[in-house]
């Protein structure tokens, strides 16, 4: 296996910090760019079993998921210490505990599957071809959720009550804990099945935060609170996954590729802040439909160039 060198960490880091939230699927073009590109980086960048380019990339992930922490931190610190006096107290009352609960459950499909199904999907679709297909498929579902989602009326949608709250008078309410509270009112089964849809990012070219934005419209979040809570849901699951297979970069098979992982972590770390921070100011006015036209027209060009 050929080690990855500096600058195909730094490009391959700024790619995954930007595809990995916005809705256009960082492990299809973490194929489809090497695939591209062809030569050295073909080779080099090449995803399979122990390969030092996966090991890379799982450092990146964890890079952007602490990028998203860092983003949500404020956030993180207040839905942990509902979950906390939920358990300390046994009691699921104010919406802080509920949305930390929804969370939770929500994110269990996600990790079951991502244990038994990642290494197996990624080794037999983990090729130009399918990528570009499941890509250009990723398009036309967004493009789909935009056309046919079901949208709650202005006037149910904006409001907040803030009555579970023991302390209410007086209190400044951020336009986060506004949102979470309209997140907090999902019911389980509802919670459940938008955290489920993570599954089919398992597949190379469909975006995590993409599907289960188009999952949050379809049970009729808006834009803004689709991306939050597909954001919400993406860092422990990200972070989990990095995680759990970083001791895999420290294989020695692994070591040339370390100073090149660290490095691209950093940028992809830097680029998933701007992005998050860029989207959450984007989805208050804007749609899904940008990113579908990028997937559908990338993904068939993909697929021309790479089976014809």
């Amino acid at each position: 296996m050929s080690a990855v060198t500096y600058v195909e960490a730094i490009v391959v880091g700024a790619l995954q910090g930007v595809s990995e939230l916005f809705p256009v699927s960082s492990l299809g073009h973490s194929i489809l760019l090497p695939a591209w590109l062809g030569g050295s980086w073909q080779r080099d960048l090449s995803i399979g079993k122990d390969s030092p380019y996966l090991a890379v990339l799982v450092a990146m992930h964890v890079a952007t998921a602490l990028a998203l922490v860092l983003f949500f931190r404020k956030d993180w610190v207040r839905i942990i210490g509902g979950l906390w006096t939920s358990l300390r107290h046994r009691e699921v009352r104010t919406p802080d505990q509920r949305l930390a609960w929804l969370l939770v459950l929500a994110t269990i499909p996600v990790g079951l599957a991502g244990l038994l199904l990642e290494g197996l999907l990624r080794d037999f679709l983990g090729k130009p071809v399918p990528s570009a297909i499941f890509l250009a498929l990723n398009g036309g579902v967004l493009y789909a959720a935009e056309k046919f989602s079901r949208k709650k009326p202005a006037e149910e949608a904006d409001t907040v009550d803030f009555s579970a709250e023991d302390t209410l008078v007086m209190r400044a309410v951020s336009v986060e804990e506004a949102t979470d509270v309209r997140l907090a009112k999902l019911r389980v089964g509802e919670a459940v099945l938008i955290g489920a849809a993570q599954i089919l990012a398992l597949l190379p070219g469909i975006s995590r935060s993409g599907i289960t934005m188009v999952a949050g419209l379809r049970r009729g979040l808006g834009h803004e609170d689709a991306a939050r809570f597909a954001f919400l849901l993406a860092t422990p699951v990200i972070l989990a996954a990095g995680v759990l297979k970083m001791p895999t970069l420290f294989a020695p098979e692994n070591h040339a590729s370390l100073g090149p992982a660290l490095v691209g972590s950093v940028v992809a770390g830097v680029a998933s802040y701007i992005s998050v921070r860029f989207l959450t100011g984007y989805f208050e006015t804007r749609t899904l439909t940008p990113f579908a036209i990028y997937c559908v027209v990338a993904g068939i060009g993909s697929l021309i160039f790479f089976a014809v």
